[in-house]
């Protein structure tokens, strides 16, 4: 995991060396501290030469520029003036980073040319998307590691992450909101190491362990085992895991941050580390990225880090159900029949279909134990939704319009994107059964829609509900200003707005 770059805020610039970095629009011009620096005549001869019309995100870089004491010069665009939308604050902080080298120390005069002031949420959105930005998945790699504290490729020391100290006249508002956004990003990053782990090394049980390490930040853990579900008649659970030797895992995490007896917000994430498609098994191409089939339950995990870590005052409840999902001569076949922990009877059609039958009782648990006034779901569940959505939208489902534009609304805000899909009794009844109460597939056609029908069929009346199928999103998207990684942490930012907006008292 990579280490955090040094973010910091102050009112001045601690140093004159280093490198400057400072902010343009497609005027091309500066704010007033930096335009007294004397650098535009110099800037305007760079962009010439460069091409660069200070497009939003595009950079300028000048080395040992004239006249100034710093050693570099990197000029960052804003695009159109009056353009910016909010979500855009970190892409620049990630844009930002990305023009940095490791080791080095930026100074960010954080101005606007048209006079508008920066504030502190959009300085410490700058400072989250530096944090994204500087991630990188690379523990396995033997010249990565070094020896003995070296680097493995020359023997030289391994350099520190690059430092951004943000300079403001709101840097003490920014310094408040600096913690939440740390806590974000920290839940962020976590989710995407998750996702990125082979399935060798992340199984059920170390994905569990894993999970309970955030009784350290004050959330309670309840983990239950394959003989406690089955206790629990959790047969759809199950049923997916009984393929693999590695034994399942539901794990529980409860955040109490409103000690009022308010009923919690749920969330509910798949988390099959490994599959194969089962009997119905996947085509051999493409196969080793199954391994980020868990992400709906790497971005719950992520979630309750960040609310724990900036002690969010919201109920809040996290559910994961974990299995492996192989093809064995114990494992599940078409046709077999299994019982939910609900009661619902369902015809396996397709052992690749599995995610919903997680999800069936995992969602029932959280009803019986927590009794949630509000359940999300969090899914890499269907293929379809890439063909319908692509990378840059999540699916969402929801049966509570509230619900539905409330997270539109933090999708929007933190560039976590979603659509709603429709629901509907003409979806329903493509998963009826001839043999039992439903089917687990209602075949090719609408797959993401009655993928969601499924789903449905276990949520509580009166509880307003919301699947997020981010199975385009959540690995192997493509990459941004925030993240250089195969797995983006799709989810922790979205869910953790939508608490922060809606649900903390």
């Amino acid at each position: 995991m990579t280490d955090n770059p040094a973010v910091s805020f102050h009112k001045s610039a601690s140093s004159d060396t280093g490198t400057l970095v400072v902010l343009t629009d497609e005027t091309l011009g500066f704010g007033a501290d930096v335009g007294g620096m004397g650098i535009a005549e110099l800037v305007l001869k760079a962009a010439g030469v460069a091409d660069y019309k200070g497009k939003a995100m595009a950079t300028l870089d000048v080395l040992a520029p004239a006249g100034l004491s710093f050693d570099r010069l990197v000029v960052v665009g804003l695009g159109k003036a009056g353009e910016l939308v909010e979500g855009d604050w970190s892409r620049l902080g990630g844009a930002i980073l990305g023009a940095l080298r490791k080791g080095e120390k930026a100074t960010l005069v954080a101005e606007r040319p048209d006079g508008t002031p920066i504030t502190g949420d959009q300085l410490a959105e700058i400072g989250l998307g530096a944090i994204l930005r500087a991630y990188s998945f690379d523990r396995y790699k033997s010249s990565k590691r070094g020896k003995e504290g070296k680097d493995g490729d020359n023997g030289k020391a391994s350099k520190s992450p690059a430092s951004l100290d943000i300079v403001s006249a709101e840097a003490s508002k920014a310094k408040k909101a600096w913690t939440a956004r740390l806590a974000v990003a920290e839940g962020a990053i976590l989710a995407r190491e998750l996702v990125n782990e082979p399935a060798n090394v992340l199984g059920p049980v170390e994905f569990a362990e894993k999970a309970a390490e955030l009784a350290a930040l004050g959330v309670t853990i309840e983990t239950l085992t394959e003989k406690q579900m089955k206790k629990l008649g959790m047969r759809a659970l199950l049923g997916v895991s009984q393929g693999s030797v590695r034994p399942p895992r539901l794990v529980a995490m409860h955040w109490n941050g409103n000690k009022s007896k308010d009923k919690p917000v749920a969330f509910v994430g798949k988390g099959v580390v490994f599959d194969t498609g089962g009997i119905s098994i996947k085509p051999a191409g493409g196969m080793e990225d199954m391994k980020g089939d868990m992400g709906g339950a790497a971005a719950v995990v992520g979630l309750m880090h960040a609310l724990a870590s900036r002690k969010a005052k919201a109920n809040v409840v996290g559910i994961i159900g974990l299995v492996e999902n192989m093809p064995d001569g114990n494992a599940q076949r078409p046709g077999d029949i299994v019982a939910a922990a609900s009661g619902v009877t369902i015809e396996i059609i397709n052992t690749d279909a599995e995610g919903r039958l997680v999800l069936a009782d995992a969602i029932w648990y959280a009803q019986k134990t927590y009794e949630p006034k509000v359940i999300i779901d969090l899914a890499t569940l269907t293929g379809a939704i890439l063909v319908a959505l692509g990378s840059d939208h999540a699916g969402l489902f929801a049966n509570d319009d509230a619900l539905a534009a409330a997270l539109s609304k933090a999708g929007e805000a933190t560039g976590e994107k979603v659509w709603r899909m429709p629901l509907g009794a003409v979806y329903d009844k493509m998963i009826e059964s001839k043999f039992a109460d439903i089917k687990n597939t209602g075949g090719r056609y609408a797959g993401s829609i009655t993928a969601a029908q499924f789903i449905q069929r276990f949520v509580d009346d009166g509880v307003a509900w919301a699947h997020l199928d981010i199975a385009g999103t959540a690995m192997g998207s493509p990459q941004s200003e925030t993240n250089r990684s195969w797995a983006s942490g799709w989810g922790v930012r979205i869910l953790d707005r939508l608490v922060a907006d809606n649900y903390e008292g």
